[in-house]
C-alpha cells in the first residue's frame, strides 16, 4: 500500500499521481507498470521513497482515481514478470468499469462489502479479496472494477464456435 502526495494538474498539461511507497519500489525503472488501486499506470519519475504516474483523460473518466486526495491509502502492484508465481486470478490493471459501494458489513473479523456494478461485468465478477483499502471507502464512493481475463476468453471462445468445430473432426 501507499500513500497520495500529490494529484494535479502539471505545467505541461498534463496530469500527475505522486504516491509515497516502499516495498512497491524495489528494482523500478521509468517505464515500469505499477498498478495503483487497479489501474495500470506507468512510472515517469521515482525515488528511493516515492513514484509519480501520469494520467491521461481517459484514465480519469473510466477510473476511480479521480476522487483520489491527498493522504489516500492506494492498493499498490508491480506487473508480474513470466518467471513469477502467479496465484489468484489473472488481472492486467485494465480497468473494465467502476462500481459504487452500496453496503459494508462486519462480520467477525472480515468484512462484507456489497458493489453496484454494470449488468454487463457482474457474470466476471469474483467475490473476494485480499490487503486493499476499500475497507477504508464509504458507501456510495466508487471503486475500480476489473474482472478476469482468463474468464473474459474463455466466453469469447465458447461463442465464436471454434469449440464445435472440434466436436465433428473426431
Amino acid at each position: 500500500m501507499g500513500t497520495v502526495q500529490r494529484l494535479g494538474d502539471t505545467k505541461d498539461g498534463g496530469f500527475d499521481l505522486k504516491i509515497e511507497a516502499k516495498t512497491v519500489l524495489e528494482g523500478v525503472h521509468l517505464g515500469d507498470s505499477i498498478a495503483v488501486n487497479g489501474t495500470c499506470l506507468t512510472v515517469t519519475d521515482f525515488t528511493n521513497e516515492d513514484f509519480t504516474v501520469g494520467l491521461s483523460p481517459e484514465t480519469l473518466r473510466k477510473t476511480s482515481l479521480i476522487e483520489l486526495k491527498t493522504g489516500s491509502l492506494v492498493n499498490l502492484e508491480r506487473a508480474v514478470q513470466p518467471v513469477s508465481r502467479m496465484g489468484g486470478h489473472f488481472v492486467q490493471g485494465h480497468v473494465d468499469g467502476t462500481g459504487v459501494i452500496v453496503e459494508k458489513k462486519p462480520e467477525g473479523d472480515s468484512l462484507w462489502i456489497k458493489v453496484k456494478a454494470e449488468q454487463g461485468l457482474l457474470k466476471y465478477i469474483v467475490p473476494k479479496g485480499q490487503k486493499v483499502v476499500i475497507p477504508l471507502k464509504e458507501v456510495s464512493q466508487k471503486v475500480n472494477l476489473e474482472v478476469d481475463i482468463l474468464g473474459k476468453y474463455v466466453e469469447r471462445l465458447l461463442s465464436s464456435g471454434f469449440v464445435d468445430s472440434f466436436k465433428g473432426s473426431s
